[in-house]
């Protein structure tokens, strides 16, 4: 009889290090603030991109609605 073959399977290691997870963590904040900006703060008006620049405004239009922000 012979020996049964082992198989030997090599996993990932996370790294769960304190430094990689505060990149994470603010690299997720400022893509939340950035998207909460261009979805409930710009109005067109107000905008970052010049008050005549109204595009930012309507191709978000419908999303700020489903979300329950007012814009007009």
């Amino acid at each position: 009889m012979t020996a049964p073959q082992v198989r030997q399977s090599r996993t990932a290691v996370v790294d769960l290090s304190a430094a990689r997870a505060i990149v994470w963590l603010t690299a997720t904040a400022f893509l939340a603030l950035v998207a909460l900006y261009f979805i409930g703060v710009d109005q067109g008006a107000t905008s970052v991109f010049g008050a005549d620049n109204t595009y930012v405004h309507e191709f978000l239009h419908d999303a700020r609605h489903l979300l329950g922000f007012p814009c007009h």
